[in-house]
């Protein structure tokens, strides 16, 4: 008798174990594999929230198949005490080991409501946008000049967001004094610049932020990221080159930069400063003696005047031999690359064709033409009042 019972109990044990361990196995297999959402959602994570009502909110969205094995995966895996308050974005299939990860992860917000900063040459542009997870696309909700409008409610609304997220963008082309006057103009940001960095040294590029950083610590990022571009481009410098340093580099980049924005442009315009230098030519660009005007404190405004065309500045390409002292502006990663890869050509010449982009010569014969022409065209659009 007791030999029968020991062997049912027996019997029932390795039952339970068989079921327990199958229990355990179906509880991964629903938690790894790919889960229910068929449309990615905007995951709002409130401050104080905890995984019980994190996890009811995803399966009310449908977006985890059992709030219960998520929450009990969260604790078994030590995560639910790193649960971080935000706007998280859950894409279509996600599975609760991918939703855990994303919202214990850095607590850096990745969907909601997004503040964009962009300072240009002439203008700084706030953007308010909200990310839509059905389309992974930004939304524009609002878009004012920092300097000349005033901040429409939508911005007020989202800067005083705890969600919302802040991004600085940096234009090729813009100098130092831009660059360090577009952050002064931001409320977001704390922080007193006392000095302008080396122009130059500041990369155009996309940087995130969060409200209250310094502003110091930003342009310190900015010259970071540029000396790592500086020194990464010239390495692969071609041979022979007429320029002798990653800072003769870095000069004739902001050059080519001022002189196009049309992105297969780029190696052209490079080849005829270098076929210049390499034959002594004067570079005779006009944005250095626009440099040389302004120092970089903002635009012209107007056409140059013969008389600072000729007028002496250490920046006057029409005046000095080769190079300025020193870059007139911050050049994108593009341009770097073709200071020191130029196209293989002859030109020694170019000017506006009326397109946006440039007509290029070998000889000055051929370079006057492209002038007359250009001048037609300034003719017909004044004449037309365009």
């Amino acid at each position: 008798m007791w030999r029968a019972l020991a062997s049912n109990m027996l019997t029932v044990l390795v039952v339970g174990l068989f079921l327990s361990g199958g229990l355990i196995l179906w509880g991964q297999s629903r938690y790894k594999n790919e889960g229910p959402l068929e449309t990615a959602i905007c995951l709002q994570v409130e401050r104080g929230s905890n995984m019980t009502e994190v996890s009811q909110k995803l399966e009310d969205q449908g977006a985890i198949s059992s709030a219960m094995i998520f929450r009990m995966a969260a604790d078994y895996t030590d995560k639910a005490p790193q649960l971080k308050a935000g706007s998280f974005l859950v894409r279509e299939g996600s599975s609760m080991e991918q939703i855990i990860d994303e919202i214990t992860r850095s607590g850096a917000s990745t969907c909601g409501s997004e503040i964009e900063y962009r300072i240009g040459v002439t203008r700084i542009q706030t953007r308010v946008r909200e990310l839509n997870p059905a389309t992974l696309d930004f939304d524009e909700i609002a878009s004012f000049d920092v300097a000349e409008e005033e901040a429409p409610a939508a911005y007020t609304e989202k800067r005083n967001d705890a969600d919302t997220r802040y991004r600085v963008s940096v234009a090729e082309g813009v100098t130092a004094w831009q660059v360090v006057e577009g952050l002064k103009q931001i409320d977001a940001l704390t922080g007193e610049v006392t000095e302008i960095p080396a122009e130059g040294m500041l990369a155009p590029d996309s940087y995130d932020v969060v409200r209250g950083a310094d502003r110091n610590a930003i342009l310190q990022g900015m010259q970071d990221r540029q000396q790592l571009r500086v020194n990464a481009v010239w390495e692969k410098r071609q041979d022979d080159l007429p320029i002798s340093s990653p800072e003769e580099m870095l000069i004739l980049a902001s050059i080519i930069e001022k002189e196009t924005g049309v992105p297969h442009e780029r190696g052209q315009v490079a080849s005829v400063f270098v076929n210049r230098l390499e034959r002594g030519m004067k570079l005779q660009t006009d944005p250095t003696v626009i440099y040389g005007v302004t120092k970089g404190q903002g635009t012209l405004g107007r056409g140059l005047r013969r008389s600072e065309l000729r007028r002496a500045t250490p920046w006057n390409t029409y005046v000095i031999d080769g190079l300025p002292p020193t870059p007139i502006a911050s050049p994108g990663l593009a341009s770097l690359e073709a200071a020191v890869a130029p196209e293989d050509t002859n030109y020694v010449f170019f000017v506006a064709d009326g397109t946006g982009g440039h007509a290029f010569a070998e000889t000055l014969d051929e370079h006057n033409r492209n002038v007359a022409k250009w001048r037609e065209i300034e003719a017909e659009r004044q004449s037309s009042g365009n």
